[in-house]
């Protein structure tokens, strides 16, 4: 069996407690719908445990179907809404529906 090597010590490898995660975690800005800037955040499909109403197509997001939630950079995330991928994508090409205003 191979040996690793030692690790130097105070290395920065490890996690240290109160770090925050990598990633887009915590989400990013993006323009939205009518021109505002939107947090979003991608959501894995092993995250996805509920059922939801894309406002792009007004289809339903079921449960285990990786997706995208945006909510306006200036609200709150009570204000948050998840979409398809691909209507969040094309949200600048097609108008959205009723349940988004």
């Amino acid at each position: 069996m191979p040996r690793r090597k030692p690790r130097p010590k105070g290395s920065q490898a490890r996690s240290q407690p109160g770090q925050r995660p990598i990633g887009d975690v915590f989400g990013r800005t993006e323009d939205g719908p009518g021109g505002e800037t939107y947090m979003v955040r991608a959501i894995a499909g092993t995250r996805a445990t509920k059922y939801y109403r894309c406002p792009g197509c007004d289809h339903e997001i079921p449960p285990g179907v990786a997706h995208v939630v945006a909510w306006p950079a200036h609200g709150g995330e009570e204000d948050r809404r998840h979409w398809h991928t691909g209507c969040w994508k094309g949200r600048h090409t097609r108008g959205i529906t009723r349940r988004w205003s």
